[in-house]
């Protein structure tokens, strides 16, 4: 059986998943056909995409009148970061981050 962060992992694993949380980021209560006006998929294939991220409860939905509007719930991927990343220290990452940067320079 699929945890919760088995299901927010999977969501997130899809490029095009990514970008209806994307859109939804920058302007949440969308409906079904504003989310389809901007990817090159069929409404169902998005309505597939939606049904897989409200299971991973990282898209929320009210309805509103006929519409059904969509928004992000942003809950599920801060659990995931503070997990795995926030339990680092900012200043560790960013010491490693400019250690990689140093190193791929040296190596051109």
């Amino acid at each position: 059986m699929a945890t919760d962060e088995d299901k927010v992992f999977k969501a997130l694993a899809d490029a095009s998943r990514r970008n209806l949380l994307d859109r939804l980021r920058e302007n949440g209560g969308l409906t079904l056909t504003e989310l389809c006006a901007q990817h090159e998929m069929t409404r169902q294939a998005v309505t597939k995409h939606l049904a897989l991220l409200e299971a991973a409860n990282l898209v929320v939905t009210k309805k509103q009148g006929r519409e059904k509007l969509h928004y992000l719930n942003p809950v599920p991927i801060s659990d995931i970061y503070m997990r795995w990343i926030g339990r680092f220290e900012r200043e560790k990452l960013l010491a490693l981050h400019n250690l990689k940067k140093a190193l791929e320079g040296a190596d051109k």
